[in-house]
Order: structure tokens, then C-alpha cells, then sequence
């Protein structure tokens, strides 16, 4: 790949990528930083990116990879340190309004139950949660990006949805 494909796929999947970051990292400063140093290591990676193949799989490999290791630094330095939670309250979606209030806030609330939900995921449940239904992967590609077997997959997400449909309906 050169510099004017990946400038291409930039355009095409950078909204993708930074929303993926913000999953992943829960506020915008640190998701900025993601996203800006998944696009840096894959200029530097720049020859090993297959613009034939899938790069938006590459790329979302680049960055769990990347948030993984700031993971584990932070975790060393907590331990080390005592330093203070990075994480910060999730934004509200916004929902189109076009329903009642009533449908609006209940809309908000449930998917503020569901966003809740999934964050509080063990990490191997909801990185393919995040993979499948927002980047809408297939489980093969998933496989390759967390380097699973395929089988590994399908359970983490089935099991990921039992979860949820269990928290979901002690909520109601």
C-alpha cells in the first residue's frame, strides 16, 4: 500500500475508526489520541497494509492492539503510582427526535441501559460484541483481528448475548 491508498482509507473508514476509539477508550481525549496513533503506526506498518485485502480489518487490529498495550501501561502505572481513573462518563447519543418525548426518553434510557450493559462486559465478550454489531464483521474477520479461532468467537458472542439479554431483563 502507498501513502495515497491509506489517505483513501483514511477517508473511508476513519469515521468507523474514531468510533470504534471512543468505544473503546470511554472519552473523547484518549479516543483522539487512538485514532491519531493507529493512523501513525500504520504509516509505519505502511507496506505490510494489503489494499486488496481488507485494511479496515488491519486498521481495527492496529487499534485494540494499541489500546491494549495503553491498557496495560496504565495498569502498571496505577499499581505503581496510585494515579487517578482515566475513565469519564459516556456521552448521551444523540437519537433523531421525530417520536414523542416520551418515545425519546425512553429510546434514550434504553440505549443508555444497553451502552452500560455492554461496557460492563468482560473484555473478551465485548471487544467481539463491538466488532460484529458496530463495525459489522464478519466472525471471520474477527477471529483474525483478536487472533481466536473462529469457534471462540461465536461463543464469546453467544454468550456475550446471554449476558445481556439477563442484565437487560433484571433491569424491566
Amino acid at each position: 500500500m502507498n501513502i495515497t491508498e491509506l489517505e483513501k482509507c483514511i477517508v473511508t473508514y476513519g469515521d468507523d475508526i474514531y468510533a470504534f476509539c471512543l468505544h473503546l477508550a470511554y472519552n473523547q481525549q484518549e479516543a483522539e489520541e487512538l485514532y491519531q496513533d493507529t493512523f501513525l503506526k500504520a504509516m509505519e506498518l505502511l507496506n505490510g497494509i494489503e489494499a486488496e485485502g481488507n485494511p479496515k480489518s488491519y486498521l481495527l487490529s492496529i487499534t485494540i492492539r494499541l489500546w491494549k498495550n495503553r491498557k496495560r501501561k496504565y495498569a502498571w502505572r496505577k499499581r505503581i503510582a496510585g494515579i487517578e481513573s482515566l475513565v469519564e462518563d459516556i456521552e448521551e447519543a444523540d437519537i433523531d427526535s421525530g417520536y414523542s418525548l416520551e418515545d425519546e426518553v425512553l429510546k434514550k434510557e434504553q440505549a443508555r441501559h444497553l451502552r452500560l450493559a455492554v461496557n460492563a462486559l468482560d473484555e473478551k465478550y465485548r471487544l467481539p460484541v463491538y466488532l460484529y454489531y458496530m463495525e459489522d464483521m464478519v466472525v471471520s474477520d474477527i477471529a483474525s483481528i483478536l487472533k481466536i479461532p473462529k469457534g471462540t468467537v461465536k461463543s464469546r458472542l453467544y454468550k456475550a448475548r446471554e449476558i445481556l439479554k439477563n442484565k437487560l431483563a433484571d433491569n424491566d
